[in-house]
């Protein structure tokens, strides 16, 4: 049975103008070297340049593999609950229904892109941000829409997240950081 295997990171830190920090740099190319022992066959990337960069240093640790942008995975709100829970008042204050509806629509093409089986064995790296991984996640897990909040992940934290026709998703980690020193 062909397995689509998802190793999941948010890009390496950033300064506050979106570029890689030399840690966010470090910490990439670190997961590039856990990563080359795999048989990757792309990594694909947010449109945001953390994450361009990231996925550039990962890549580089992986001869011969592609790197091509996925504007998919950029960052965004997947989902804004009905009822928002008070500590998260103020980070949906403003948030108008056009806001969330373009979100619900990227974080739809999202899973519809990557969170379904493959025709064949696949192993691809997702550079993303924070709040897609935690979809992803929740997704993987088939637990409400809301349950995104909360889940948070490091600075090239990997999620695996294995797809097989017929079956549920699997959840192999979450936020593993033992690349990182």
């Amino acid at each position: 049975m062909a397995t689509r295997h998802l190793y999941v990171a948010r890009h390496g830190a950033a300064d506050p103008f979106g570029e890689l920090t030399e840690v966010g740099r470090r910490q990439s190319e670190l997961l590039g070297q856990r990563l080359a022992g795999l048989p990757i066959d792309a990594v694909w990337h947010s449109p945001l340049a953390r994450a361009v960069r990231s996925a550039q240093i990962i890549g580089g640790c992986l001869p011969g593999v592609v790197v091509r942008e996925a504007a998919e995975l950029i960052d965004h709100v997947p989902h804004v609950p009905d009822e928002i829970p008070p500590g998260w008042a103020g980070f949906f204050d403003g948030y108008d229904a056009a806001e969330a509806a373009a979100g619900a629509r990227v974080a739809d093409a999202l899973i519809g892109r990557f969170a379904r089986p493959a025709d064949a064995e696949t192993h691809e790296v997702l550079v993303t941000h924070a709040y897609s991984v935690a979809w992803l996640v929740r997704h993987a897990l088939d637990a409400p829409p809301a349950r995104w909040l909360g889940l948070n992940c490091g600075n090239t934290a990997l999620t695996v997240i294995e797809y097989r026709a017929g079956l549920a998703p699997t959840l192999v980690s979450y936020n593993d950081m033992g690349h990182l020193r």
